[in-house]
C-alpha cells in the first residue's frame, strides 16, 4: 500500500524540524548557552540565535530529541550567564542597562564586532527567556524554579524607558563610543514582540502613547482588493508572530480595518507567490511554488549570470515583495517558515524547492540564502555556506505552532505577554477568552 500523502508531508516536515533543532545542541556553547550566529567556524554568537535557541529547547523535550533535564540544565546556565554578564559602558562588556550587544565572543561573552546594543535582539533574547521560565514550570524542581527566577531578574533589569532617548519610539541600539543609533522602530517592522515586552515591564515600563506613534506610520497596499499592511521583507511578518498567536487579537490600527495581523501574514504570503510567479525581474528558478523574499545573505560580486541577466547582486540585504529590492536570491527557510499561516503554500514551496534542487540542503537544514541567477555548475547556482541560527530557531518555532500551538499556547499563558499586549490597546480573540479555532472559523 502505498503511503498516504499526509504521511510523507509530515516525515519531511519532521526531519526538517529535527534538522533545525540540531543547530542549536551544534553550535552553542553549552557552558554559558551562547548560541553562534552561522554554522560558519570562530563566528560569535548572536542574542536573538539564543533566544531562538531557549524557545526551542522546549519544542525538542515536547519531540523527545532532548531530556527535560538536559534542556533545563542548558536553560539555567544560559541564564546564569545573562544575568552575571557584565553590564556597563566600558566597550567590552556584555551589556549595559539590561540590554546586551548584538554579537557576543562565544567563549568569554563579551562584546563582538563593535556591535551596538541591539533593542530588537534583546527583546527576541528576552523572549526565549520568558518562553522558558513558562515551560519550565515545576515547583518542585531546584533547576526549573532558578530558570523562573533568573528569568524575572533579567527582564525586570531592563531599561526599556532609556532606550526612548527622549523620544516617542524605541531607538533600535546604542554604542559606547557614539551613543544612540539615529534609527528608531517606527512603522511596521518585526519590533511588536519588542514594544509588547517595554509596554508590560514592571519595573521600566514606556507609556502606551510609545506604540501609537509605532503604528502611526504603518503602511498599507493592495493585494487585489484586499488593503494590507505593508513589510516587504516575509521575516517582518514571522518573528513577533512565532511567540505571539494574532488570530483575532487587534490593536487600533486593525481594529478600525476589522483586520488583525494572522490574516494579514496569509495575505503577504500570497504576495510574494504572486511576485514570483510574475518574475518582473525575470530572475531564474522564480515561480509560484519557489519564492522567499526576505532578510538573507546573497552573492558576492559577479558577472556570471544565467539567461544574459547583469542584476547588481545586493550581498547581504532585507529582501522584499512586491517592491524590492530583489536580486535573485531566495530565502529557501521562508516557505516553511510560513506553515501555520497557509500550510498548503508552505508544503507546495518546501516539497518544489527539494524536487528541484535536491542538493539544497546544508548538514539537513536550509542555508541562509541561494541564487539560481547566479552562473555555476550546479542548478542552485550560488548557495550560502552556511545556516543561521535565527532562521532554523524560527523553522523549529513555526512547525510547531502549525502542529500543536505550543509556543503560542505557552506566551497566551504568560502574563507579561498579555499585559505588554493589552497596554498596547490588544483587544478580542484569546485576550478574551475565545480560543483561536473559533476565531479562524468566524473570519473563515
Amino acid at each position: 500500500m502505498l503511503q498516504r500523502i499526509e504521511d510523507i508531508d509530515a516525515a519531511l516536515v519532521d526531519r526538517l524540524q529535527h534538522s533545525a533543532f540540531k543547530y542549536f545542541l551544534k553550535y552553542s556553547n553549552p557552558e554559558n548557552g551562547l548560541v553562534a550566529d552561522t554554522s560558519i567556524s570562530g563566528v560569535p554568537a548572536s542574542i536573538a540565535a539564543v533566544g531562538f535557541g531557549l524557545s526551542s529547547y522546549p519544542v525538542g523535550v515536547e519531540r523527545h530529541w532532548i531530556s527535560r533535564g538536559e534542556a533545563a540544565e542548558r536553560t539555567v546556565n544560559t541564564l546564569r550567564f545573562f544575568a552575571e554578564a557584565r553590564q556597563g559602558e566600558e566597550r567590552h562588556a556584555t551589556g549595559h542597562r539590561g540590554f546586551f550587544y548584538h554579537f557576543l565572543h562565544m567563549d568569554t561573552g563579551h562584546r563582538a564586532w563593535n556591535s551596538e546594543l541591539s533593542t530588537i535582539d534583546t527583546a527576541l533574547l528576552v523572549a526565549g527567556i520568558l518562553t522558558a521560565a513558562q515551560y519550565f514550570d515545576r515547583e518542585d524542581d531546584e533547576t526549573e524554579t532558578e530558570i523562573r527566577e533568573l528569568a524575572t531578574f533579567i527582564y525586570e533589569r531592563v531599561d526599556w524607558r532609556w532606550a526612548l532617548n527622549k523620544g516617542d519610539t524605541i531607538c533600535m541600539g546604542w554604542k559606547p563610543s557614539s551613543g544612540f543609533l539615529r534609527w528608531r522602530y517606527h512603522g511596521f517592522d518585526e519590533a511588536i514582540i519588542l514594544y509588547a515586552l517595554a509596554l508590560g515591564s514592571p519595573t521600566h515600563p514606556i507609556p502606551q502613547s510609545c506604540y501609537d506613534a509605532f503604528t502611526s506610520s504603518y503602511s498599507w497596499m493592495l493585494h487585489g482588493e484586499q488593503s494590507y499592511l505593508y513589510a516587504g521583507p516575509l521575516f517582518i511578518h514571522l518573528f513577533s508572530h512565532a511567540w505571539i498567536d494574532f488570530r483575532g487579537i487587534r490593536d487600533r490600527p486593525m481594529a478600525e480595518r476589522n483586520w488583525d495581523y494572522f490574516r494579514n501574514t496569509q495575505v503577504v504570503i500570497n504576495v510574494q507567490r504572486d511576485y514570483a510567479e510574475r518574475n518582473p525581474g525575470k530572475f531564474v528558478g522564480y515561480n509560484r511554488n519557489i519564492w522567499g523574499f526576505s532578510a538573507c545573505d546573497g552573492p558576492p560580486p559577479t558577472r556570471r549570470m544565467r539567461g544574459g541577466r547583469q542584476p547588481k547582486v545586493l550581498g547581504y540585504a532585507a529582501r522584499g515583495a512586491p517592491l524590492g529590492p530583489d536580486d535573485g536570491t531566495i530565502a529557501p527557510w521562508a516557505a516553511l517558515a510560513c506553515l501555520p499561516y497557509d500550510k498548503q503554500a508552505a508544503l507546495d514551496g518546501t516539497k518544489a524547492l527539494l524536487t528541484t534542487y535536491p542538493n539544497l540542503l546544508l548538514e539537513g537544514g536550509f542555508p541562509g540564502g541561494f541564487n539560481p541567477t547566479v552562473k555555476t555548475k550546479r542548478p542552485e547556482g550560488w548557495v550560502d555556506d552556511r545556516t543561521v541560527g535565527i532562521d532554523q530557531g524560527l523553522v523549529v518555532m513555526t512547525i510547531e505552532n502549525e502542529r500543536s500551538d505550543f509556543i503560542w499556547k505557552l506566551m497566551r499563558q504568560s502574563p507579561v505577554i498579555r499585559l505588554g499586549l493589552e497596554r498596547a490597546g490588544f483587544t478580542g480573540g484569546w485576550l478574551d477568552g475565545i480560543e483561536p479555532e473559533d476565531v479562524v472559523r468566524k473570519f473563515a
